[in-house]
């Protein structure tokens, strides 16, 4: 895979706002400037999250009577609204995105020269984050015996936070936030804005904090790590590439399979009798899906010596990289991200054990 391309870089390096020198030279200062933004950014996420729970709660409460599928149309848009449009609007404005990317969206989305190389990743990319997924199921499964009947354990434990469609309009809203709204809007949040924010201070240390922030905004403590393994691999192609454009696409492509499981299994929930079709289709797609699984860890691990050799660049060696991570987590608006994030994931593990 190349390096980045010249020109997209030579746009954003020459527009940098993001808390560097008036002679765009990064600075210690700068830098912490920067954690503290993403902090603020990332408690402002979680809060419109609970607010998003809060309001579901509310109109199952009070107005029910209109309905099902006005019911999932409006969960949905608001959804939208508080859980993807005002906290990337909150980060753009502190980041000064519009004044940064004025003019560039068209370079921020150039395909690469080398496209079909670039999603050829895709296996390897997979792999990689579902082979921590396994690894995790694992571990989780153990745990979970040893705690079996505990309701905050199983909670937890489960492997997404989305809740089960109710009907049809209400399934279709949640593949289409999961296909299209979900890659537009995070990705160009974290490895967009995010990550150009971090650029300046090493290439490296933009990957390491937005995959652990990728990681932090899907819920349950088994997408942390999965989510976290498929940052990295997105943000390594980001990269690499220079490009939104892959790392849109590569995430639409993951959360399709995703999507595929949660559409077999929810229209089984809402069919009242047995449909030995979309048991056999689901039956299909899991066996296709793990295949997928196993193909591309074997792929990956073919390519870790190649990537091994890949170095990314460093355009900031004023503090080491260990610092720049320590420096980052004990930001105060990062430790409440942390604190509100932990709540969110891991709280009512934590409350069961107490309890």
């Amino acid at each position: 895979m190349e390096n980045n391309e010249q020109e997209t870089e030579q746009h954003l390096e020459q527009n940098n706002e993001f808390g560097s020198a008036p002679d765009n030279t990064p600075t210690l200062g700068g830098y912490k400037v920067v954690c503290a933004k993403l902090g603020l950014s990332m408690c402002v996420y979680f809060i419109c999250r609970l607010l998003a729970s809060w309001f579901s709660i509310q109109l199952n409460t009070h107005i029910g009577t209109l309905g099902d599928t006005v019911h999932s149309l409006i969960s949905s848009v608001m959804a939208i609204v508080l859980v993807y449009v005002i906290p990337l609007l909150f980060t753009a404005l502190i980041f000064k995105s519009f004044t940064n990317y004025k003019g560039r969206y068209r370079i921020l989305y150039a395909k690469p020269k080398r496209l079909a190389r670039a999603l050829g990743t895709f296996p390897a990319m997979y792999g990689f984050g579902y082979g921590i997924a396994l690894l995790t199921m694992i571990t989780m499964f153990l745990i979970s015996r040893n705690l079996a009947g505990n309701t905050y354990i199983d909670e937890l434990l489960r492997p997404t936070a989305l809740g089960p469609p109710q009907n049809i309009i209400g399934l279709l809203m949640m593949v289409f936030m999961l296909v299209i709204i979900a890659p537009l809007f995070e990705e160009f949040w974290v490895r967009g804005i995010m990550y150009d924010a971090f650029k300046p201070y090493g290439a490296g240390i933009a990957i390491i904090i937005t995959s652990i922030v990728f990681g932090l905004m899907h819920g349950t403590l088994y997408m942390l790590f999965y989510t976290t393994a498929l940052g990295f691999a997105l943000g390594y192609i980001r990269y690499a590439t220079g490009s939104l454009f892959v790392v849109t696409v590569l995430h639409a492509i993951v959360n399709s399979i995703a999507a595929g499981i949660l559409l077999f299994t929810s229209l089984q929930n809402m069919t009242n009798e047995e449909s030995r079709l979309i048991n056999t289709i689901t039956i299909i797609y899991i066996i296709a899906m793990l295949v997928l699984i196993i193909v591309g860890v074997v792929v990956f691990i073919s390519k870790i010596p190649a990537i091994r050799k890949y170095r990314v660049e460093n355009g900031w060696t004023q503090i080491g990289p260990w610092k720049k991570v320590s420096l980052f987590f004990i930001s105060i608006p990062v430790i409440f991200m942390m604190v509100l994030a932990f709540n969110e994931i891991s709280g009512g593990l934590l409350l069961g054990l107490v309890l």
